[in-house]
């Protein structure tokens, strides 16, 4: 695993021409935040030794190295997921490479499902916590301490300072948004009303397929992590509603604008 991290990380290196300090993570339907990046190279994953390929729709596949907010950033639009049949280990290779690359903190956004009543569709989320129900974690096998220790803490995953940061930038923004805990499950099936019940008498505000295992390789690496996450769909409640993915995707893109704010905003004040 060491030669492929390093033989990704010094491919990328000899065809850029800067630093990254920050990195990036796009996920559903929330793609758009590149429109705002100036961009300085880009790579569609196929062209990447030993990168995966996204599979899902609404992850378009491309590693973007370019300044956000006066920052220099790479930014993976589009990640990859343990459903689409990648192991624990391939979903999170990307963070490991740009962990080789340098970064000083890794940025994550997602879509999810809310299960507390207090939340809305179009909601932002801060993540503050995480539950990991996957049924794997990126760190089973042989541990390399070149990347961290046998048993990483985790009692703070997410940066309390980025957190701050974040929930002021949304309030001064007029965002709605909300600070939770987020609960990581398999998929690629949405959960039953009777699922979405459990995730949240467990203690998680909202639910999703990802995030979790690439926050969990970025304390590994001892890397500040934060995680922003929009409500596209309610579940959990008396009257069950029905979800796609393509509601998914169309309440993700509408609400995009609020995320790229809050993400550019945070990034130029990191």
């Amino acid at each position: 695993m060491l030669e492929k991290i390093k033989t990704t990380a010094d491919f990328l290196k000899k065809n850029i021409k800067f630093q990254p300090d920050y990195a990036i993570i796009l996920g559903s339907g929330l793609g758009g935040l590149v429109n705002e990046v100036e961009i300085a190279h880009s790579f569609d994953y196929t062209e990447i030794p030993n990168f995966p390929v996204s599979t899902v729709k609404g992850h378009t596949g491309k590693l973007i190295f370019g300044t956000l907010g006066g920052k220099n950033i790479m930014a993976l639009q589009g990640r990859f997921h343990f459903y689409e049949g990648y192991s624990m280990q391939e979903v999170t290779f990307p963070i490991r490479v740009m962990i080789a690359m340098g970064v000083k903190a890794l940025l994550l956004s997602n879509a999810s499902g809310g299960m507390n009543p207090a939340y809305e569709i179009g909601d932002i989320v801060i993540i503050n916590d995480h539950i990991n129900l996957l049924p794997s974690n990126p760190l089973i096998g042989k541990n390399y301490d070149e990347l961290g220790p046998r048993f990483p803490d985790m009692s703070e995953p997410y940066d309390p300072i980025m957190i701050s940061k974040a929930k002021a930038i949304a309030d001064k923004l007029g965002h709605r948004a909300h600070l939770g805990v987020y609960a990581a499950v398999s998929g690629p099936c949405f959960e039953t009303p009777a699922e979405y019940r459990y995730i949240r008498t467990i203690g998680a505000d909202i639910v999703g397929m990802s995030t979790v295992p690439e926050v969990i390789v970025g304390r590994h690496a001892n890397i500040p992590c934060f995680a922003i996450s929009i409500v596209t769909d309610l579940g959990g409640f008396e009257e069950a509603q029905k979800v796609s993915h393509e509601e998914v995707l169309k309440v993700a893109t509408a609400a995009e604008g609020k995320m790229t704010g809050i993400i550019k905003e945070l990034v130029k004040s990191l």
